[in-house]
Formats: structure tokens, sequence, C-alpha cells
């Protein structure tokens, strides 16, 4: 009986590590903040566009890249991706996330299973390629700074 919850706790203990360790730390969302010093890595966010943007290069869990923009006080306002598969834009786009399901719902109606334009007041969201090659991009229309466009996200 003993040696029985001594195995269980053991496994109970192993399964706690195995998930905490294949989560890497969450990231910031869409209008949230960016770390402006270097991440666990040591990298540094770079500067674009003559300072009016920074950006951060991840990768998620499904191997797909994420180009995280963020204005020169940290305020994101733009997200783009390319990889083999979707980000989770629940995640990437936090509070504008509803507003973006609205939009989608609608754009469905078009049939195009290939790519998708969601245009919002507060969100953009722009998303296609074929299965293994997703590429989209995310922003905020009202939060760029002055001189940056949507061409800017890549």
């Amino acid at each position: 009986m003993q040696k029985t919850r001594a195995c269980q706790a053991l496994i109970v203990s192993a399964l706690a590590i195995s998930l905490f360790c294949a989560n890497p730390p969450a990231h910031a969302e869409l209008g949230g903040a960016m770390r402006l010093d270097a991440d666990s890595t040591g990298v540094m966010p770079r500067t674009l566009l003559n300072g009016a943007l920074r950006l951060r290069t991840l990768t998620d869990a499904g191997a797909t890249t994420v180009n995280e923009y963020a204005t020169s006080t940290g305020l994101i306002v733009a997200y783009a991706w390319q990889g083999p598969t979707m980000p989770d834009l629940q995640t990437l786009l936090g509070p504008y996330a509803a507003s973006y399901r609205s939009g989608a719902a609608a754009a469905a109606a078009s049939g195009n299973l290939h790519a998708s334009r969601v245009v919002r007041p507060d969100v953009m969201v722009e998303s296609g390629g074929p299965m293994r090659g997703y590429v989209g991009r995310a922003w905020l229309p009202s939060a760029l700074p002055a001189g940056v466009a949507a061409d800017d996200f890549r």
C-alpha cells in the first residue's frame, strides 16, 4: 500500500513537471506590452523604421515563426506569422479575439477556405495559405505610429 502511494506520487510529480516544461512562457497579446529588455535567450527586440517600431521574433509550439511588433513605448500593435501551423489567434489577439470572431463568421460566408481578411474598426486580420504553409498578420489600425503601414508587418 505504501509503495503504491509512493508510485502514485511519483507519477503525479512527473506529470506536473512534464506539463510545466512542455508549455513555453506566454508572450503578450495585441494591445499588451512587449518586454523591452532581453528575453530568456538574451535577445533584445530589434528597432525598425527609425525607431517607430520594435520587433521580437518568437517560435510557437507548432514551429510557426511569429513576429511581434510594438511601438517605441512597448505597446504591441501587430503580429505577423509564417509556418506549418496556425498560431493560437485567441492568445495573440487577446481582448480583440471576440471582435475578430464576429468578423470571421461573416467572412466565412464567402466560401474561401484558403484565405480570409477580417476588417473591424478595432482590429484587422489577414490569414491564408495552404496546409503547412500558413501566413498572416493582425494589427490595430488606430494604434499604428505615424509612417507605419500594414505592409511593414511581415
